[in-house]
């Protein structure tokens, strides 16, 4: 009798597990039912689909050994950071191994005269800042977790210093990848720019470890500002605060960041760090430079603030306030549990042209009332991105449903104004039915030919971005 298709990508499974385990040990190559798990989607509404091993490389050339032995046994590969992405982009729906990037976590060389480090995926951006504090330099990027720079770099990650540093893909110099066939390549020099073929960087960075899997990376860094200014904002509605965005931004003040939190938003802050400020639409924001700049900033802003009725504009130079007020940006999303205590997250988020920022905020802001679903908003306005945090009861039949229309109404209208229905999540598996929309069939057939050739089994995180 013919064995079934089933049982042979089971038999072909547990061999390439056994092989593993011969040359890894068990120690690094785990498959306890409670560490796949964990290894499964961790954040997000999406059902966890746990791989069926967890393997902890702790070279290039063991990765390189790694992924020749899963392609050697057809075996999914999906590569793993801290599992704070959003998009369900750690999830394995074909099984396979995990590939923790934990134990791949040292600085590798730090120029501090060329502006730039040479690091392992495994080391997360606190970490490095913290080993780069003695240099005067620091990383920019903050997307709020304390995510990898690996996972940072793959899942194109931005964050509330976008507005003025930019995102993953404008500090990437260059990365160190193994391919789907066990090959390795550097797709740049540390120079810092180039007219030298492709952009292979810029085409790994987003892929979501779907083309190959980044084993180092070097970055772009930035100098510790002589002074830092920060402050709140409060204004009589979400609009105003988007209107004054758009206008800071186009009178050329050089802002570090500028975030907006609706008046729900402000109030689970308020529940979960005691910051006792206005419930109502607040724009928290920085300024870098020098004393004296950011100072001037900080005037200006308040001037410009005004206009629109906002104010006043309370801002400290001092460390610990600052700290304070940023911690609890970072932990805005978490805070929304004190909202709905036992209620799931469903996070979403888009990223449209500035001049349609306050437009899309407002229509959003009626959707969500229509929908009867709590969600607060909260955006890195500076660069036209904000997100939504459902409050949902998923055993609620008719909850979810109006939830997931409210988030597809997000997408569509953020497409209509020209904009994405990711500016910074990723694509992962929640938003795959959104590409073809934004990119067009041609767009998308493109980068189906440069998955297939780069990854003609598809063993790289199968399952995400595109539907193959």
């Amino acid at each position: 009798m013919a064995i079934s298709d089933t049982s042979r990508d089971a038999a072909s499974r547990q061999a390439a597990i056994a092989a593993l385990t011969e040359a890894f040990g068990h120690n690094r190559v785990v498959t306890a039912q409670a560490v796949r798990e964990q290894h499964g989607n961790t954040v997000t509404w999406l059902p966890n689909e746990p791989p069926d091993a967890v393997v902890f490389p702790q070279s290039t050339e063991e990765v390189q050994q790694i992924v020749r032995i899963c392609a050697q046994h057809k075996m999914p590969i999906v590569a793993f950071g801290t599992g704070s992405s959003l998009e369900g982009h750690i999830n394995a729906p074909a099984g396979g191994v995990s590939l923790d990037f934990r134990d791949m976590n040292k600085v590798l060389a730090v120029h501090a005269e060329d502006l730039d480090c040479v690091i392992e995926p495994g080391i997360t951006r606190k970490a490095l800042n913290e080993h780069l504090r003695d240099s005067g330099l620091f990383f920019p990027i903050d997307p709020g977790a304390d995510a990898s720079l690996g996972g940072m770099a793959a899942t194109r990650a931005s964050g509330t210093n976008a507005v003025r540093y930019g995102t993953m893909k404008d500090n990437v110099l260059a990365l160190k990848v193994v391919l789907a066939n066990g090959e390795v390549i550097d797709t740049a020099r540390r120079a810092k720019k180039t007219s030298a073929g492709y952009d292979l960087t810029r085409l790994m960075v987003g892929s979501e470890g779907t083309l190959g899997l980044i084993t180092q990376l070097t970055l772009k860094l930035s100098g510790i500002p002589e002074a830092i200014s920060g402050g709140i904002c409060p204004f009589p509605s979400v609009e105003a605060c988007c209107n004054t965005a758009i206008a800071t931004i186009q009178s050329g003040i050089p802002i570090a960041r500028i975030e907006l939190l609706d008046a729900l938003q402000v109030r689970a802050c308020n529940l979960h760090a005691k910051l006792g400020l206005p419930e109502v639409p607040m724009l928290f924001l920085e300024f870098h430079g020098t004393e004296a700049s950011v100072a001037e900033q900080s005037e200006r802003f308040g001037e410009i603030a005004a206009e629109f009725g906002g104010g006043p504009f309370s801002w400290t130079t001092r460390a610990e306030d600052r700290t304070k007020l940023w911690e609890a940006r970072h932990h805005a999303a978490l805070s929304n549990f004190a909202l709905r205590p036992g209620a799931q997250m469903v996070a979403t988020d888009v990223c449209v042209p500035i001049s349609r920022l306050a437009e899309c905020v407002t229509e959003t802001q009626a959707d969500i009332a229509a929908s009867r679903i709590m969600a607060p908003i909260v955006g890195h306005i500076g660069d036209g991105n904000f997100h939504l945090t459902l409050l949902v009861d998923m055993s609620d039949a008719d909850e979810v449903k109006r939830a997931k229309a409210l988030s597809e109404r997000l997408v569509e209208r953020a497409l209509a104004m020209d904009g994405t229905c990711t500016g910074e999540h990723g694509v992962g598996q929640g938003k795959i039915k959104y590409l073809e929309a934004e990119h067009g069939p041609a767009a998308l057939a493109v980068m189906a030919s440069i998955k297939r050739a780069l990854d003609p089994e598809n063993i790289l995180n199968p399952g995400k971005i595109l539907a193959l």
